[in-house]
């Protein structure tokens, strides 16, 4: 809870323009991030209405489908909120850059898709770096 004392007479602080740099960046890349996943989840779902069906494994492309829609949609959602200086969305992105990592390992080594999975990876770590930044946690802590 934010109370002012009678005698502080200084200006009340916006939090918009008080955001940090770092936090912006982290903002940034979950939302490019929560989009991408928006993204697949809309062309997930334009196979499954078409028709496409896996051949091999018993896999739901509309299950599939509002999988990422959950998922991307929550990402975006955080990366937004962290942009207009929604302190909320700090932690969603940490848990969702932890998990990307996961996901940046399996595509490298399970996939050998090692050029993605390192470009996903320092993603990840970029935004979870300028997350625990000094200015980023002070920010938060505020």
């Amino acid at each position: 809870m934010n109370v002012r004392r009678p005698d502080d007479h200084r200006p009340p602080v916006d939090r918009r323009s008080a955001i940090p740099t770092s936090v912006r960046v982290a903002g940034w890349i979950s939302a490019v991030q929560g989009l991408i996943g928006v993204g697949v989840a809309v062309a997930l779902l334009v196979r499954a209405v078409g028709g496409h069906r896996e051949e091999t494994v018993v896999i739901s492309g509309y299950g599939t489908a509002i999988w990422f829609a959950i998922l991307g949609g929550g990402l975006l959602a955080a990366g937004i909120g962290l942009l207009q200086g929604r302190r909320w969305g700090r932690g969603l992105v940490v848990i969702a850059q932890l998990l990307l990592l996961f996901v940046a390992w399996y595509v490298g080594v399970g996939s050998q898709q090692y050029l993605a999975g390192i470009a996903l990876a320092v993603v990840c770590a970029i935004a979870l770096v300028s997350l625990f930044r000094r200015d980023a946690i002070e920010w938060y802590a505020v």
